[in-house]
C-alpha cells in the first residue's frame, strides 16, 4: 500500500473529479487531519473487495504486480470509476480496531477483580461499537483472558498481567457521530476497505467481530449522550465509561465538558455504583498512546501503561490491585 500511494503521488491524474474534490479540501490532508491518502485507498480497496474491478483486483495482494502494472491498473480503475471514488471521499475514515480491546479486556478484568460487580459499559466515538463486544473475545495473553472465540488478540504483552476476574456486562451503548451498522453490507464495506489490503490477518478479525457485533450504537454528540448515560443512577453495577483514539478529536469545549461532567458524577460514586473512566488516547509521547484510568470514588488517577494504536502492543504498568 505504501508502494501504491508512493506511485500515485508521482503520477496523480489531475484530470479527475476526484482529483478536483480532493483540491477543495483545506488545511492537513495527511493521517492529522483529513487523511486524504486513507480515503483514497480506503475507496480503491472498495472496489477490490467488491470485485468491481478485475483489474485492479488482479494486481492487489495476494497477488503480486509490478510498478508499471500496479500503475497502470490503479490509473484505470481512477478514471473508470470516478464518481464512486470522489462520492467515497466525502467521508472521514472509520476503522474501529478491534484489537484495541486488549486493553479493555485487560482493564474489565483489573475493575472486577476490584469491585466484583457488573460492567456497565460506555464507549464513546464507538465507530460500528466493534470494541463494546471485548467480552467475546480472546486475549491471548499468559493463560488467555476471555472465552474461546473467533477473535483472538495476540498483542506483544509486556510488564505484569492482569488478575483474573468473572468479567460481567450488564449493559452496553455507545455513541458516534456516525455510527456504522456493520450488519448493513455498504457500512461493514466501510469498515473493512480501511485496513490495508495486504493484511490479512486485520482483515479476517474485523469480519469475524463483524459476526459476533449486537452492541447498540447511538448517533449523537458524544458529551450530550454521556450527560444523559451519567444521568440515569448506577445500581450495584460499575460503569466504566472509555474511549479509544476518539476523545482527542472531541473540541477542546467539549473535553472540558465531558471531564466536568464525570468528576461530578464521580464525586457522587460509591462502593456499591463506582464509575470508571478509562482513556487511550494520544499525548505529547510519540510512543504508542496513554493508557490511564480515573477511578471513583477516592478521584484516583492511575498510569496503566502504553499502547500501539493499532493494539500490535501492549506495556502494562497497572498496579497489581486497584486503590
Amino acid at each position: 500500500m505504501g508502494r501504491l500511494l508512493r506511485l500515485l503521488a508521482d503520477h496523480w491524474p489531475e484530470d479527475t473529479a476526484l482529483a478536483a474534490k480532493c483540491a477543495t479540501f483545506e488545511g492537513d490532508i495527511d493521517s492529522s487531519g483529513h487523511s486524504l491518502p486513507l480515503r483514497i485507498a480506503g475507496g480503491l480497496h472498495a472496489l477490490v473487495l467488491q470485485r468491481e474491478d478485475t483489474g485492479l483486483t488482479a494486481v492487489y495482494p495476494p497477488h503480486h504486480a509490478s510498478d508499471a502494472a500496479l500503475l497502470e491498473a490503479t490509473l484505470n480503475a481512477l478514471h473508470t470509476h470516478d464518481a464512486f471514488l470522489t462520492n467515497w471521499i466525502t467521508h472521514a475514515p472509520q476503522t474501529n480496531e478491534v484489537r484495541r480491546s486488549a486493553v479493555l479486556i485487560a482493564t474489565a478484568h483489573l475493575l472486577t477483580d476490584r469491585f466484583n460487580l457488573p460492567l456497565k459499559l460506555s464507549e464513546l466515538g464507538a465507530s460500528a461499537g466493534l470494541n463494546l463486544n471485548f467480552d467475546q473475545f480472546h486475549l491471548d495473553v499468559g493463560d488467555g483472558y476471555g472465552p474461546q472465540s473467533t477473535v483472538t488478540l495476540s498483542p506483544k504483552w509486556t510488564g505484569p498481567l492482569p488478575p483474573k476476574a468473572d468479567v460481567t456486562i450488564s449493559n452496553r451503548s455507545g455513541v458516534d457521530l456516525n455510527p456504522l451498522n456493520s450488519t448493513d453490507p455498504d457500512d461493514a464495506l466501510r469498515l473493512q476497505s480501511y485496513l490495508w489490503a495486504d493484511q490479512k490477518e486485520r482483515l479476517h478479525r474485523i469480519q469475524a467481530a463483524i459476526a459476533l457485533n449486537t452492541a447498540e450504537l447511538d448517533q449523537d454528540d458524544a458529551i450530550s449522550w454521556l450527560e444523559r448515560r451519567l444521568a440515569t443512577p448506577n445500581t450495584s453495577e460499575l460503569h466504566m465509561v472509555y474511549s479509544t483514539v476518539a476523545w482527542q478529536y472531541f473540541p477542546t469545549d467539549r473535553q472540558n465538558q465531558g471531564t466536568s461532567l464525570m468528576e461530578a458524577a464521580g464525586a457522587q460514586a460509591t462502593e456499591a455504583a463506582p464509575l470508571a473512566w478509562l482513556s487511550y488516547e494520544a499525548d505529547d509521547i510519540k510512543h504508542g498512546a496513554a493508557l490511564t484510568l480515573r477511578l471513583w470514588p477516592g478521584n484516583h488517577t492511575l498510569n496503566l501503561g502504553r499502547a500501539d494504536f493499532h493494539g500490535r502492543w501492549v506495556e502494562w504498568q497497572a498496579p497489581a490491585k486497584l486503590p
